[in-house]
C-alpha cells in the first residue's frame, strides 16, 4: 500500500500533487516512505510535461521526522545495515533536490527532523503561522547529517551551528527569517492559494527556461567565480537563445503576444 497520494492538477495536468498520507503518524518516515518518495521523484522528474510538483501532507502535522517503529527496528541495526539505511535516505533527499521539475511545499503543522529536510529540498516553500520546526536529532542522541548538506544550504552556516546543536523548536516567521521558508500565510485557506499563485507563476515561464534556472542555481551555489564559471554561463545562455522556446518568447514579447507555452 502506496505511502503518498500522487495526482495531477490542471486541465492540461502540469501540475502534479504529492501528498504524503500517513496521518496517524503525523507522516513520519519509514523504509516504505523513503521508497515511495524516492520512485515518486524519480518519475515525476522524468516526465518532460510536468511544469511543476506540489508536496504536501495530510493531517496536523507536515513531517514528524522518522516513524517510531522504524527508530526501534533500526536500534538493532549493524553499522552495514545502518549505513544502506541511511543511504537510502540519502537518496530519495538527492531525488527531490535535484527533481528538474520545480518543488512548491506546502506546509502545514509540525516539521521535524527529517522533514525540516524535505523542506530545504523544495525550491519554494509556502508554511502556515502555525507550523512549528524543530531540527530534534541531538535530543536523541543522533546528528542531522543526511538532510545537512541542504539545511546548511537553506539557513546558512551560522545558524545551523545553533538549531542543530541546540535543537530547538523554532516558529514558521523564524523559519521564514532564517530563509528555510519563503512565505507564511494565515492558514490553510491561504496556503492553497498561495501555493496557487506560485505554481501558476511557474507555468507561465518558459518551460525549458524554468527547468534550467533551476539547474544554474544548483550548479553555481558554492563555487567560486572562475573563468570556466564565466565560460559555462556565457554557453547557456547562447544555448537558450537559439532554442526554440528562446526565440519564440523574445519574439512574443517584441510582438506584445503572449508566448505560446501559455494556454
Amino acid at each position: 500500500m502506496s505511502t503518498l497520494k500522487i495526482d495531477t492538477q490542471g486541465a492540461d495536468g502540469r501540475i502534479a500533487r504529492v501528498t504524503l498520507s500517513r496521518p496517524e503518524v503525523r507522516n513520519a518516515f519509514n523504509e516504505a516512505v523513503i521508497g515511495d518518495l524516492t520512485a515518486a521523484f524519480l518519475d515525476l522528474g522524468a516526465r518532460k510535461d510536468l511544469r511543476a510538483i506540489v508536496l504536501a501532507a495530510e493531517g496536523k502535522a507536515f513531517c514528524a521526522g522518522a516513524d517510531l517503529n522504524w527508530m526501534r527496528a533500526m536500534a538493532q541495526f549493524s553499522w552495514d545495515e545502518n549505513f544502506e539505511d541511511a543511504r537510502r535516505l540519502a537518496d530519495m533527499l538527492w531525488a527531490i533536490n535535484h527533481c528538474p521539475v520545480p518543488v512548491v511545499a506546502r506546509v502545514q503543522g509540525d516539521v521535524y527532523a527529517g522533514g525540516v529536510g524535505l523542506v530545504a529540498c523544495a525550491d519554494v516553500v509556502v508554511s502556515t503561522a502555525n507550523a512549528g520546526y524543530c531540527l530534534s536529532e541531538a535530543k536523541l542522541g543522533l546528528l542531522p547529517a543526511t538532510i545537512g548538506p541542504y539545511v546548511v544550504k537553506a539557513m546558512g552556516e551560522r545558524q545551523a551551528r545553533r538549531y542543530f546543536t541546540t535543537a530547538e523548536r523554532f516558529d514558521a516567521a523564524t523559519a521564514q527569517a532564517l530563509g528555510l521558508v519563503h512565505e507564511v500565510v494565515a492558514d490553510e485557506a491561504a496556503l492553497d492559494a498561495k501555493v496557487d499563485e506560485l505554481t501558476a507563476a511557474l507555468c507561465a515561464n518558459g518551460p525549458h527556461a524554468v527547468r534550467a534556472c533551476k539547474k544554474l542555481v544548483l550548479d553555481l551555489a558554492g563555487h567560486p567565480l572562475t573563468p570556466a564559471m564565466r565560460d559555462d554561463t556565457a554557453r547557456r545562455i547562447a544555448d537558450i537563445r537559439a532554442s526554440h522556446e528562446g526565440q519564440a518568447g523574445v519574439q512574443s514579447f517584441l510582438a506584445k503576444q503572449d508566448p505560446p507555452w501559455r494556454p
